[in-house]
């Protein structure tokens, strides 16, 4: 029973459509709810359908209270059974079967299918999206309040679909067909629930607006109480070593004051409207009793009728009281869309190129062309910066912090898009070319090695997943990360390559960091090598044995190499020192040496200058 409606929407079977509509466009809102909702707008028709059902069924309970009284004052006992059994058998039907068939397939479209289904549906989509958001998006905000946007957006506009489909069923069809009850056994007994409508719609009207922004305000101030949280716990390891935690509280009080401030203004609002609630719903059954009594009093309308109005107008209250908390907890949730709204109907910073094609590399040569970028600023870190390197050529980047060459490897790696100037690949312009294809052209270590919490194993092959066992191994033993290797054992009692590394791989030291980070490299094996501090996190040891290594994995490569020790590279080809985003020297060590310029100065800083300080 369950899983053909289960297997109906299948949320990752589905392929992502183009991005949500961009936030700010007209009516984004609709727009981004129907993004979504069209993909499972068959359910949703069937949700449309089963509430009708449901809501035109209940109905028909007071209706039946009615008439089982109608039937009672009007029959004996004897006569009873004997006249009126087909209409006791009908509405004995209704409640028995008709029923609780339609409340079951109410529930299997909405519970089975829709919750789980367009839940998930929005968040896989949603992640789909923002993962290939550039670089600078993620730059820019707290990474917990973009997870959580993501994971929170899903259940948040499935549930706002939900009851509003709900809301809007039973507060028009319960309310049509009990005014149309009371007014088919006297218009007079309609008039109290026909003033409510028109109390209650005003009611809507004033409050809802004040709701759905107040909802939205919540959603911004939560999703920022969140972000700090988040941040705190990210980096708590300096949190700690500063001994910070009090700053922390104090960073984080802020928030929650402000969500508390916001939170009870929005509480304020659901207060005064359940009291005005409260009080409608009150004077609309009283004023349906008391017509009733006095209609039955001056003999217009039988007994039935006054059993059937109390019962309508009583349930109508309760429906009322109903709808109203469900109109809440929509602009509760309509609130949180809007907010995820702020990460994942964000247009692609940095899209490919809509006729984008794969980059082909035959022999790595790279070109930059006359270069221009400052990240946005007036005064520009590479200045008309123009370089080429020979495939297979050995390149170091040498120049003090900020001169220019790590912007220098970003722009290669297409991280940021090109003021003016080109970069070509063997005569490729990679603004051309897709993104993916050119990254997996290029291998790269960082200094700042982050792995997956994932086990040792999954961290290698993120390098080439189709690897196999043997090929993993064989580089794990090439970085001389096989040693360690064999002694990790996780909190689960993992060992081994099946040992998970914690979250950035917080388990291992630096440089057992960095040795998975070079293995995963070794197993990638791609023609171009990118080395910014490779070995910066390593033992002296360690670095020797991992320097013939990497001088094995250089070999037919193109490889640019930035170090701010200049031992590690001096044995490159050629050595480019960058000096305020331009190239002032290049040549090979030993010439630059016999030039006595700023890489013999350089130079002569680390290898002597300290010692010469303390003479």
């Amino acid at each position: 029973m369950f899983r053909p409606f289960e297997r109906i929407l299948r949320p990752t079977d589905i392929p992502p459509e183009a991005p949500p509509p961009p936030l700010g466009e007209g009516r984004a809102l609709l727009r981004f709810y129907w993004h979504y909702a069209r993909q499972a707008r068959f359910l949703i028709a069937a949700l449309f359908a089963t509430g009708l059902v449901v809501a035109t069924l209940d109905t028909m309970i007071p209706a039946f209270m009615g008439r089982v009284v109608t039937l009672l004052s009007t029959h004996t006992p004897a006569s009873l059974w004997r006249d009126a059994w087909p209409q006791l058998a009908m509405m004995a039907g209704v409640l028995l079967i008709a029923r609780p068939m339609a409340f079951l397939a109410q529930s299997l479209v909405a519970n089975q299918a829709v919750t789980p289904g367009l839940t998930n549906l929005v968040r896989w989509q949603a992640h789909w999206h923002v993962v290939r958001q550039s670089w600078t998006f993620f730059q820019n905000d707290f990474a917990g309040r973009v997870a959580n946007r993501v994971m929170q957006t899903g259940p948040a506009l499935q549930n706002s679909v939900v009851s509003s489909i709900n809301a809007v069923w039973y507060i028009v069809v319960y309310g049509s067909n009990a005014l149309l009850l009371l007014g088919r056994t006297d218009w007079r007994l309609a008039v109290p629930m026909g003033c409510w409508f028109m109390a209650y719609i005003a009611l809507l009207r004033i409050f809802v607006p004040r709701m759905r922004d107040r909802s939205h305000r919540l959603s911004e101030v939560r999703s920022n109480l969140t972000g700090r949280v988040v941040d705190s716990y990210t980096n708590i390891l300096t949190v700690k070593l500063f001994a910070r935690a009090r700053d922390e509280d104090d960073f984080v009080r802020d928030a929650v004051d402000e969500h508390t401030g916001v939170f009870r203004t929005q509480q304020r609002t659901i207060t005064r409207f359940s009291a005005c609630l409260i009080v409608l719903n009150a004077s609309m059954v009283t004023s349906t009793a008391a017509a009733a009594i006095w209609l039955w009093s001056g003999g217009r309308v039988e007994v039935g009728a006054v059993a059937m109005a109390l019962p309508l107008a009583h349930a109508m209250a309760q429906m009322a009281g109903w709808v109203a908390q469900n109109v809440t907890s929509i602009f509760e949730n309509v609130g949180v869309v809007q907010d995820g709204m702020r990460s994942i109907a964000v247009p692609r910073q940095m899209p490919d190129a809509p006729d984008a094609r794969e980059l082909r590399v035959t022999s790595g040569a790279i070109r930059f062309v006359h270069l221009r970028f400052g990240y946005g600023t007036a005064r520009g870190v590479l200045h008309d910066l123009s370089l080429d390197v020979a495939a297979g050529e050995r390149v170091g980047l040498v120049g003090v912090s900020g001169a220019g060459k790590s912007t220098l490897v970003n722009l290669l790696l297409g991280f940021y898009r090109l003021e003016s100037g080109r970069i070509l690949i063997d005569g490729q312009d990679i603004a051309e070319v897709s993104q993916e294809s050119l990254r997996r052209q290029i291998a790269m270590v960082t200094q700042d090695t982050s792995l997956l919490h994932r086990s040792i194993r999954d961290n290698i092959r993120y390098g080439r997943p189709e690897a196999s066992e043997a090929e993993i191994v064989a580089a794990a033993r090439q970085a001389e990360a096989l040693e360690f290797i064999g002694h990790l054992e996780d909190w689960a009692g993992r060992t081994g390559f099946d040992a998970h590394v914690g979250e950035r791989g917080v388990k291992l030291s630096g440089g057992q960091r960095q040795r998975i980070a070079i293995a995963r490299v070794i197993l990638k094996a791609a023609p171009i090598l990118v080395l910014d501090e490779a070995t910066s996190a390593l033992d002296s040891e360690v670095e020797a044995a991992i320097q013939s290594q990497l001088e094995h994995l250089m070999r037919g490569r193109t490889v640019i190499a930035i170090a701010h020790r200049l031992s590690t590279i001096a044995r490159m080809d050629r050595l480019i020192v960058l000096d305020h985003g331009r190239i002032v020297e290049q040549g090979s060590h030993a010439t630059l040496l016999a030039q006595g310029g700023a890489y013999a100065r350089l130079w002569h800083r680390q290898s002597g200058g300290f010692m010469e300080a303390a003479e």
